[in-house]
């Protein structure tokens, strides 16, 4: 009985009769011949189908298959570096054909289709080489991430989707009836997760968060995957540390696994080879400077407007665009203004409009993919904060509790998965990098 494979391993069945799986790509019509190109999800193989070597009923469903028509072959594995596919260089003679399910007309063509159309029809676009190679490379990012953290004694624990409270602000929350009582879900699991860190020291938690921030740029989902380290006793500098490591270990596993890939979305791989350790460095005030520079010598209006800034202010996406431009690998802005961060962030010490938070900024313009800081862990100035910025003492009662049974300095950060993927596949715009995204105007299909 012929070996049925994956087509990722068809390399290693050359002179073998094997069976293959999977759905018709594209097929070209040449009379007695009949070239298919068949993906089975691991690859996409050359199967090539001729008159004489095919009983009149198989030859003539092969000659009418249609695109992603289902159908069972076997064949010759034959060495042919003129053949296309992913592996390219192998074809299959087809020796037996079963078709499964002729499919109706597919409303994808090779033509060109408005972003609107695709994305109506994204649960089959995702069936296209590029969005196959994109989807691949996030799922190499996420192992890549998951190991670093295992490896390097990060313990997963899971933290809850459904929260009383915010993360961060109260203006980004999506809200829900909780059998009678408000809740939210969640921005972030940092919260909880410093409470996992007291219990097991190093910890992460990778998943959902939710956000109902109302914007339309191309950095920005509803809903997007977050993974999230805590560590006790990390100071900031020791976290820069671990994120550039983490970052070039998760650039360097992209590189040696998926130059196939990369080549489909034709990425261009020497920025990724760039990424070498150490990262830029620069404080928000340096931060700042540079971009006062640059708006100074802007003459564009338009681009002059977006540039302007002043000391205190948050960063917009133009500005992180900006400094991210300067660099050609990844770069850290640490010591932002207090005012502009989370209520939880530990003060610069003699500085206290000054917190130890961090942000890295993925180059070519892609801004930040990852953020975070140092812990206040005193309890006094912690309840202290939550009365100067008027939050709800009483949903963060637990939050504040942690501080007063053994608290610790600690830090921690959240990487976005999709902005990540988005900057390592170079890609224009964040709903590429997800399987089906939410967006502001977009929660079909």
């Amino acid at each position: 009985m012929e070996a049925v494979i994956s087509i990722a391993n068809i390399a290693e069945h050359v002179g073998q009769v094997v069976t293959v799986r999977g759905w018709v790509y594209n097929r070209t019509d040449k009379g007695k011949l009949q070239f298919i190109q068949l993906r089975d999800g691991s690859g996409i193989a050359q199967c090539v189908a001729f008159k004489r070597d095919l009983d009149p009923e198989q030859f003539e469903i092969a000659a009418k298959l249609t695109q992603e028509s289902s159908v069972i072959i076997t064949g010759e594995v034959r060495a042919d570096e003129r053949a296309p596919g992913i592996p390219g260089g192998y074809e299959i003679g087809i020796k037996s054909l079963s078709l499964i399910q002729m499919a109706d007309e597919y409303p994808i063509t090779p033509k060109e289709h408005g972003t609107e159309f695709l994305m109506d029809h994204r649960h089959l676009w995702l069936r296209s080489s590029r969005q196959w190679a994109i989807l691949r490379i996030r799922a190499t990012i996420i192992r890549a991430m998951r190991d670093f953290m295992d490896d390097n004694g990060y313990l997963l624990v899971d933290t809850p989707l459904i929260t009383p409270a915010a993360g961060e602000n109260t203006t980004s929350l999506f809200e829900l009836d909780y059998f009678g009582e408000q809740a939210y879900l969640a921005q972030t699991g940092q919260l909880y997760n410093e409470a996992n860190m007291m219990a097991f020291g190093k910890v992460y938690c990778f998943g959902p968060s939710f956000r109902a921030e109302k914007s339309k740029t191309r950095r920005h989902l509803m809903e997007f995957w977050m993974m999230e380290p805590e560590a006790a006793f990390l100071t900031l500098e020791e976290m820069m540390e671990f994120e550039e490591q983490m970052i070039y270990s998760i650039a360097q596993r992209v590189l040696a696994k998926h130059r196939s890939e990369l080549a489909i979305i034709e990425r261009d791989v020497s920025k990724l080879e760039a990424i070498q350790i150490p990262f830029a460095r620069i404080s928000y005030d340096e931060a700042v400077e540079r971009l006062q520079k640059k708006y100074a010598e802007t003459d564009d209006p338009e681009q002059k407007e977006l540039l302007k800034i002043e000391w205190g202010e948050d960063f917009g996406s133009p500005h992180e665009t900006a400094l991210a431009e300067m660099f050609d690998r990844p770069g850290f802005v640490y010591h932002y203004p207090t005012a502009v961060k989370a209520f939880y962030m530990q003060p610069v010490e003699g500085r206290p409009e000054v917190c130890r938070s961090v942000d890295l900024l993925a180059p070519e313009g892609y801004g930040e993919i990852i953020g975070g800081s140092e812990r206040i862990y005193d309890a006094d100035l912690l309840e202290e904060r939550v009365k100067t910025m008027e939050i709800p003492r009483e949903a963060y009662a637990w939050y504040l509790e942690l501080r007063r049974f053994g608290s610790v300095p600690h830090a921690g950060f959240g990487i976005g998965i999709e902005r990540t993927v988005a900057w390592i596949c170079g890609l224009a715009h964040i709903r590429e990098t997800i399987p089906y995204a939410r967006m502001l105007s977009r929660n079909y299909p």
